[in-house]
């Protein structure tokens, strides 16, 4: 089957990347010829795309110094290829994209199925024009159209009235529909009066050996520590489980860079290769995060973790994935809770048993929707 896929776009983030390139393997060894639809980047910075948080995060040093958002813009625009040359070079070596200036300029007989997802693509804030993350563009198509592991991103409803009534409309149309976390069950149920099943994360169908031939291939150096830290949103008290962790012999290294800091060097802003990313789980003999995806890398390399909590990112998304595998109790939302829980050890037996019983279930949920 030709499929194309509506996820959100494919910039530097390390997990949207990784979910674009798990999918998209998945597909193909099903047989099937995959393309992701990407367009040209721009600064997400209008109302529609950014929460506070991201906005503090990525622009907040130049909104204070009265740059105007055309200004921000022109920034963007012009060190975006310098910022991203590692993670574009992932893209065009691992991901089949189609690029596009507009949904509305694809065609039905390109294509035999559409699939929405994975990630936080049903997230008004996140996905600018959300009609389209329910394929408005394909209206009427007779293919066959699924969502595969689609987030809201929270278990509270975000949709105005009108993208409420609109995308009901919409997903009447879809032959089968899965999400992610299991509040987005109730959400597609409660509002978009949808049945909906819930799935593996994509970069949870594949094994761990799948990602290690990616940084085997690129012969990336071995990681200069032992305490993998990925943190988005920094603040004080996670500094305080970094140093918590080094007084504990823990070595820390560091794996993403100020992408967002438009207000930081352009060397500071460089990207590291998504293979470096993934050499860090690899070598890590512990992880730190505040990002939901790389909660899922710890789990998926057996690496001890303790994530903190993103409320601002949204929470349903831990408890989520956490609860799937017992590990509710990695999830801390304070320094004080990080010393009793660090050094408690995880049955990983029990955690590859249920996830080789949850990634049949998924495998097997996309092979029944794309069937002949």
């Amino acid at each position: 089957m030709r499929i194309g896929i509506v996820t959100l776009p494919l910039y530097t983030n390390y997990g949207g990347l990784l979910q674009a390139y798990a999918l998209q393997t998945v597909l193909k060894e099903m047989g099937h010829t995959p393309v992701t639809f990407t367009q040209a980047p721009h600064l997400p910075a209008n109302k529609f795309l950014l929460p506070l948080k991201w906005i503090k995060r990525g622009i907040y040093n130049c909104i204070q110094s009265k740059k105007t958002p055309i200004f921000l813009e022109m920034v963007f625009r012009k060190t975006y290829p310098i910022v991203s040359q590692h993670t574009q070079k992932f893209i065009d070596r691992n991901i089949t994209t189609q690029r596009i200036s507009s949904f509305k300029e694809l065609k039905e007989q390109d294509f035999d199925a559409l699939v929405v997802g994975s990630d936080q693509i049903w997230r008004p804030m996140y996905f600018h024009h959300i009609e389209a993350a329910f394929l408005d563009f394909a209206s009427g198509w007779n293919i066959k159209k699924l969502s595969y592991a689609a987030s809201f991103g929270t278990d509270t409803w975000e949709y105005t009235k009108k993208q409420e009534t609109t995308c009901k409309e919409l997903i009447r149309q879809f032959n089968r529909v899965s999400v992610r976390e299991t509040s987005g069950i109730t959400l597609c149920k409660e509002y978009l009066n949808k049945e909906a099943t819930c799935v593996l994360d994509p970069t949870l169908l594949l094994t761990p050996q799948q990602y290690i031939s990616l940084f085997q291939n690129q012969s990336v150096p071995q990681s200069p520590g032992n305490l993998l830290v990925y943190i988005l949103d920094e603040s004080e008290d996670k500094k305080k489980v970094i140093n918590l962790c080094q007084q504990n012999q823990y070595i820390p290294f560091y794996v993403n860079s100020k992408v967002d800091d438009l207000s930081c060097s352009i060397e500071e802003r460089i990207q590291p290769p998504v293979e470096a990313w993934l050499r860090g789980f690899f070598d890590a003999q512990m992880v730190i995060t505040d990002s939901f995806h790389a909660c899922v890398f710890a789990i998926l390399f057996n690496k001890p973790f303790l994530v903190y909590g993103n409320k601002g990112r949204g929470m349903s998304r831990f408890h989520s994935i956490l609860s799937l595998f017992d590990l509710e109790e990695r999830l801390i939302s304070s320094p004080d809770e990080a010393e009793s829980r660090l050094f408690k050890e995880i049955d990983w037996n029990h955690v590859n048993s249920k996830l080789e019983g949850l990634r049949k279930n998924s495998l097997d949920f996309l092979k029944e929707c794309l069937a002949v």
